[in-house]
């Protein structure tokens, strides 16, 4: 609830602090003395549209300070730690306002933007009158109301359609990789033949490139090849003289029965080694022999291999992988639509779920719609309101409008004259009747989405007697639930407040103020009494006046 508001060179007040109790609190004055002051000192700690017109003349600036105490389980505490604006409990909301216009807002002395500072403030109070856009006067506070009033699972629509609007961003991802990747698959496939023809294997430019070698020094290479072989061949050949001296060994063991074994076994293996090595002279020979063709084909593959890895960006060793990616790639397009046709049937059934729902909620509310019709016109006649007809329109959307909150517009809507087609609350009623009008529905309405703070302006406008006595019982059992603040012209209904503040304009040679008093039980009976008999306040008047308040107390 609000626990104290604090003014500073706001129009008529210099300097003003009120604090706040729970129940009914009533602000009363003489026309002109300064409660819509008030008000508009509070619309402006709520982050109501600040006017230079607000600051007091002479002053640089004005100031509004409003502070509050909400339950534990307010919404408000959750968005204050969202916002790092958290403080031990604390809520105070501050506005400055210069005489230039300009202003800051502040949340527990922590600057903020005023979009916050009033997100917060509507959350907190409500702020019923004529001129209000707030609270029931706003639209969009329809369907909340109605859903607290009827009890309704809006939450279980709200979850499923939080699962259907993500089922269905994941197939309109998938559906735009798609189409994304069948623009590339054609440029994929002439890639990935154009690398097949190549048929690229890892390591291939290092032999390349030591084979073009070769093969360009092939003459010399084979000079060397054919010194080395006239060598081995000199004197009838190195495996002709280890052949001699193999038999020589022999036929000495033979004759001198000496054991040349192991002499012998190595020039049997140094025989067939050089035989080797004349074998293997004789294919180098071959292999490496000056070759035009050979070596335009080595140079022609080893040059195919690096334009395709300058083409595409990457070295010669790297095109066999890159090869096996786009091979994946193309293959995974066929995968990629059965994954997508299972994101389709997901979509499909999370809208079914969500129609669902949506269809039991809108059941939910066709029924509450019909008991808060009856009651708030059974409220109606007492307050003067015989003639109004209040009605809840549930108008059904199209597809494309569905949300959160369901598959209709929920908007309250009321007639003044019979026969007339109802119609928006804040464009058929107005003045007096308005403020009755909210008040009916506030009535009704306790409990369901209130703000913890309830502020009328003129509900008691044009009314008196038994009305006037029925709107202060009626405030008076919004205040057994809630806080609320209401700016009164009726005795009957400051009789029934649980706190009564006089407000009042002071005159002295520093010029014109408001001032505001809490009242105490015998300042209170004189005023209810002034309210009752005008100027001139007589003992007829104060025994009136015992007699209201004594009929709120009882």
């Amino acid at each position: 609830m609000l626990v104290s508001l604090l003014v500073r060179d706001i129009v008529l007040i210099d300097r003003l602090e009120l604090a706040f109790g729970g129940g009914l609190s009533a602000l009363t004055g003489e026309t002109g003395a300064g409660k819509s002051i008030l008000l508009d000192a509070l619309g402006l700690a709520l982050g109501a549209r600040g006017d230079s017109g607000l600051v007091r003349r002479g002053a640089d600036q004005a100031v509004a300070v409003a502070a509050f105490d909400p339950p534990a389980d307010h919404s408000v505490w959750r968005l204050l730690e969202e916002q790092g604006l958290a403080d031990d409990g604390a809520l105070v909301l501050r506005r400055v306002l210069g005489a230039d216009g300009r202003g800051r807002a502040f949340v527990n002395d922590q600057p903020v933007g005023v979009a916050l500072l009033r997100e917060i403030g509507e959350s907190l109070v409500e702020l019923q009158g004529q001129a209000s856009r707030r609270g029931l006067l706003g639209a969009g506070t329809h369907r909340v109301f109605l859903d607290g009033f009827g009890a309704t699972d809006a939450a279980a629509v709200a979850a499923a359609h939080g699962r259907w609007r993500a089922a269905e961003n994941a197939l309109a991802r998938a559906d735009a990789e798609l189409e994304a990747e069948r623009r590339d698959e054609a440029y994929l496939r002439h890639v990935l033949a154009e690398l097949d023809d190549l048929d690229p294997r890892p390591g291939e430019e290092a032999e390349l490139a030591a084979r073009r070698s070769a093969l360009m020094q092939g003459e010399k290479i084979a000079e060397t090849l054919e010194a080395a072989r006239a060598e081995l061949n000199q004197g009838g050949g190195v495996d002709a003289r280890l052949n001699a001296a193999q038999r020589m060994l022999t036929r000495a063991a033979e004759r001198l029965a000496v054991a040349f074994d192991p002499v012998i076994e190595a020039l049997d293996r140094a025989a067939v080694e050089t035989t080797e090595a004349l074998a293997a002279l004789d294919a180098a020979g071959r292999d490496l022999a000056p070759d035009p063709d050979r070596l335009e084909a080595a140079e022609e593959r080893l040059f195919a291999l690096r334009a395709a890895a300058r083409k595409h960006r990457t070295d010669v060793d790297s095109l066999a992988e890159l090869r096996a990616t786009f091979s994946a790639r193309i293959a995974a397009f066929e995968d990629r639509g059965g994954a997508r046709d299972g994101l389709a049937e997901e979509a499909a059934t999370a809208r079914k779920a969500f129609t669902e729902a949506a269809r039991r909620l809108s059941g939910e509310r066709a029924k509450a719609a019909k008991d808060l019709d009856r009651r708030v016109n059974a409220e109606l006649p007492h307050l003067k309101l015989r003639r109004t007809l209040f009605r809840t329109r549930l108008e059904a959307l199209p597809e494309a409008d569905w949300s959160a909150h369901g598959a209709e517009r929920v908007g309250f809507e009321v007639a003044t004259n019979p026969g007339a087609e109802p119609g928006p609350l804040a464009r058929i009623a107005s003045g007096g009747e308005l403020s009755r009008l909210l008040l009916a529905l506030k009535v009704v309405l306790t409990g369901a989405g209130s703000s913890p703070t309830l502020v009328f302006d003129e509900v008691d406008s044009g009314i008196g007697g038994a009305v006037a006595a029925a709107v202060g019982d009626r405030l008076a059992r919004l205040g057994a639930a809630l806080q609320v603040l209401v700016v009164t012209h009726s005795p009957q209904v400051a009789a029934r407040a649980d706190h009564h503040f006089r407000v009042a304009k002071d005159e002295s040679e520093g010029g014109v103020v408001t001032r505001v008093e809490a009242l105490d039980p015998e300042a209170r009976r004189e005023e209810v009494a002034r309210m009752l008999a005008g100027a001139r306040v007589t003992d007829a008047a104060r025994a009136a006046a015992d007699s209201l308040i004594g009929a709120g107390a009882g």
